[in-house]
């Protein structure tokens, strides 16, 4: 399934859309890398993509929900798929989904499906900044409750990955009410620079399993982690307040969506996550 939306923001204004659009441009002139490039078949390599969680631990034997590439024609039976907010604008580039930001504000994109409150979840993604002497913006891919429900403030979401561009490690959360967040993280990664990173999370109903470029990170069985909440994915590129930011994109080569239907592959075992607190529930 393919999203025939080229969504934009509605509350960017216009000098901030000319401003931004014309750093994008200037650097999609000198830089060559903004085309889609093919990956190596090593996930252990500096571009991971052929081989994945879907792969690695065989979720693609049956149980697909959906799937998106962003290629064209961007059509599909549920009418616009992505909702995009903030300042910045989101579209089709290069078969790939892009949020290209400004220097003011947080910029996301959602899916405006019905959501599930199980599944496996996992994407392919790039980051990349161009501006300098301002923030840097946080890199986020989330599962939030679909539709129109209460967003908590973000105390149900869970993270397949939390960065600032240019650092080297990926936080990863589930957070369940009033406050509590489980939290870890996948250190010694190169996040930026167009360097291509595949994340994934499956939820069951007994625990959450986090994965990084087809690598097992965390699983957490605590019944406590359990949200019962349908969920659905959100890009985000969050601003850190009101403070100038360093003109930046993120770039998505696919998502896809499996059902729990078949069975892993290989152990899902690994270290748990680390109980903490979520300051911002509301």
């Amino acid at each position: 399934m393919t999203s025939p939306l080229v969504a934009r923001s509605r509350s960017r204004s216009r000098r901030g859309r000319v401003a931004s659009l014309a750093a994008v441009v200037l650097a999609s002139v000198l830089s060559p890398v903004l085309t889609s490039t093919s990956a190596s078949a090593d996930h252990g390599g500096a571009e991971p993509g052929p081989v994945h969680a879907g792969t690695t631990y065989g979720w693609w034997h049956k149980g697909i929900v959906w799937r998106e590439e962003f290629e064209a024609p961007y059509s599909g039976p549920t009418g616009p798929q992505w909702q995009a907010s903030g300042q910045g604008e989101v579209v089709h580039q290069n078969g790939m989904l892009t949020l290209n930001t400004t220097t003011q504000g947080s910029l996301s994109a959602k899916l405006g499906f019905e959501g599930a409150v199980v599944g496996r979840w996992e994407t392919r993604l790039r980051s990349r900044q161009y501006g300098r002497g301002g923030a840097r913006f946080k890199v986020m891919t989330e599962l939030v409750p679909a539709g129109d429900r209460d967003q908590r403030c973000g105390a149900q979401n869970i993270a397949l990955e939390s960065y600032r561009i240019g650092t080297s490690k990926a936080n990863l959360y589930a957070r369940t009410l009033p406050d509590v967040a489980w939290k870890g993280a996948r250190t010694g990664m190169d996040l930026g620079r167009d360097k291509w990173h595949t994340y994934g999370v499956e939820v069951t109903r007994d625990r959450i399993s986090w994965f990084v470029d087809a690598h097992v990170v965390h699983t957490e069985r605590r019944p406590e982690i359990w949200s019962d909440v349908p969920l659905v994915p959100r890009f985000t590129m969050e601003a850190k307040g009101q403070k100038p930011m360093n003109v930046s994109r993120m770039q998505m080569d696919w998502i896809r969506h499996w059902s729990l239907e078949a069975p892993n592959d290989l152990p899902v075992d690994a270290p748990p996550t680390r109980r903490g607190t979520y300051g911002r529930a509301c």
